[in-house]
Order: C-alpha cells, then structure tokens, then sequence
C-alpha cells in the first residue's frame, strides 16, 4: 500500500508583526484510499522507502490597513508573499528526510520599503510510528486496515545562516522583520497524531515549537524573536473518488493555534510583539495519481496580542484580513 501512496506535503508560514520570520514545514502523505492530509496540520505519514517528493508552496498574507495615509513613513504593510520549494526522501518506512528552500516577498503601500529574495535553508527529519497492540515503527507495508490504526510522527529541524540577515532596504537601513535570514540557526521540534475513524474521515492533530537565537546585526543593533508555539486539529473528509482516473478529493476543516512569544531587541521585550491567535481554515485538497494540490483560506477567527495602549500591529500576525495557501507535490 506504501508503494502505491500519491503523497500531499503542506507547509506553514509565519509572520509575526512587521517583523516577519520564516517558514515551518509540516509533513502529510496520503492516497487514493486512506488517511486523508489536510493544508496547514501536519498528518502523520511518511514518504515511502526509496521514493522522492517535489513541493512548491504559497502562503500569501493580505493585511488589513488603519492610516490613509501614504506619506513618506507613514505606509503600512500591504501583503506579505512567502515562497518555498522542497525536496523530500524516504530512506526507510519509517524515516523520512527533507530540504526547503524559502523565498519571501514582503510589500509596503505604495511609496514603502519592500524586500525581497531567498531566506534560510531548512532541514527537517520525520520519524514515523504507529499503534498496534504496541508501538512500533511503521513498516514498509500496511493493509487499508493497518491505516486506520492511530499513526504518529516525532519530527526535528532546523535552518541554516544561508540568507542574507544583514539586507539593507532601498533607504539603507536593516529591518530583522524585512532581512533574507536570521543570521544563526533556528531549531523546531514536533509531535503529529493521525486517526481514519471512518471509510471518509480522518482526524489529524499536531504541537510544535521554534526557537531562535540572538543575533547582532551590522548596523549593532541585536534581535531575538520570540519562540513560536502551535497546537493545530483537523477533519479532512473525502469528497469523491475516482479510482479508474486516479483521482480524489478531499474537504478539510481546520483550526491553527499560534502563542508568539516576545520579541526581545537590544536586550529589552518588546511590548508590542508576541501574543496568541487561533486561525480558521477551510480548503480543497486534490489528488490525481502521484501529485496534490491544496488550496485553502485562512483567517484568524480570535486574537490576544500584546500591545502598548492606542497600538494597532499593524502587519502583525493575527491582523491579517486573510491568507491564501497553495500547495502542489509530485512524488516519483
């Protein structure tokens, strides 16, 4: 059954205030029958032993505005546009191997300053289990009923320095929110739990954490930002299949939680970063033999940010108006 999987990969990206970050892979496989994968929820499936997996991914972020005004200095962040392209590996059933490479766009009104350009490499391990009477890791074969038994992932990463963290805008400044990287490594760890509970359904439930280092920039000004946490749940629910076309669909219902904490700059919290928002997310996946292709919407359905009296974030996670994600994958 293994052998036979289309795989489907959904990537997180994340934003916080103006000062974006980074992106976040989250990991899912699933076929024309089994489990399903939803968009933004890492599920529990690892790529199958030997097999390669192609990804491409857009997390698009239309923020809402609050100041009219388009004076020099006065715009706000329009959209933030975050890119990624990734290689994946099953070097065995129940270990699987990938590379992303991030592109970011961030964009002000009219009249602002805007960056563009290649962020940090990041690497990411996934190790799949499952249980059984016991647990165990998944072996390379299992039965349309060995997929229904609870499935779990443990998955590690982190980003290598590659990206330009010292990128100066067109007025010569550095912005860490507007930089091509973090000047030093982030480290990510997580836990994914995946149950098909019925022939059309399956839940999917995820927690993960970054951490990023202090790093001094070459204008000396030094920037930590706060350790991202996520509790994400999911329904996906197949909506058609199409055996003799190699085809599925399938619905997805999600809610992502994100607790920010404080960005620290110059060895002081900033007051203004940080905070939890829930999203709510509703999206397609589609499948057509060895390739996905995800789309969803999202918004932030409840927010409590931090923030100083008469501050708006604007830009800020949680201010978004929507985001729009898009995921294609080939596995071969």
């Amino acid at each position: 059954m293994k052998s036979v999987l289309s795989a489907a990969l959904a990537l997180v990206l994340a934003s916080p205030l103006a000062l974006a970050h980074h992106g976040v892979a989250s990991l899912g496989a699933a076929g024309l029958e089994g489990p399903g994968a939803p968009i933004e929820t890492s599920s529990s499936a690892t790529l199958p032993e030997g097999k390669w997996l192609a990804l491409v991914k857009l997390d698009y972020a239309k923020f809402r505005t609050y100041d009219p005004s388009t004076a020099p200095g006065d715009q706000e962040t329009d959209y933030n546009q975050y890119w990624m392209a990734g290689v994946g590996y099953g070097f065995k059933p129940w270990l699987s191997a990938y590379v992303f490479q991030p592109y970011n766009v961030k964009v002000d009104e009219y009249g602002g300053l805007n960056s563009r350009g290649p962020t940090d490499l990041s690497l990411a391990m996934v190790i799949g289990f499952k249980y059984d009477d016991k647990f165990m890791l998944v072996p390379a074969n299992e039965s349309l009923d060995d997929l229904r038994d609870w499935h779990f992932t443990a998955n590690f990463g982190m980003s290598l320095p590659t990206g330009n963290a010292n990128h100066r805008l067109s007025d010569g400044s550095i912005d860490p929110g507007k930089s091509l990287g973090f000047g030093k490594s982030s480290f990510n760890y997580g836990l994914t739990a995946t149950k098909q509970f019925t022939d059309n359904d399956t839940a999917v439930f995820e927690v993960n954490q970054i951490r990023f280092q202090r790093y001094r920039y070459d204008d000396g000004n030094t920037m930590k930002f706060g350790t991202e946490t996520r509790i994400n749940a999911a329904i996906s629910h197949r909506l058609i299949t199409r055996p003799e076309n190699k085809f599925r669909l399938d619905g997805n219902a999600e809610l992502n939680f994100l607790r920010l904490g404080k960005d620290v700059e110059a060895g002081v919290a900033d007051d203004n970063s940080g905070g939890d928002i829930l999203y709510g997310v509703l999206g397609l996946r589609f499948y057509k033999g060895a390739t996905s292709l995800g789309l969803a919407l999202k918004k932030p359905v409840w927010t409590d940010l931090n923030r100083t009296p008469g501050t708006v974030l604007q830009g800020a996670e949680g201010k978004e108006k929507y985001r729009l994600v898009a995921t294609f994958s080939a596995m071969f």
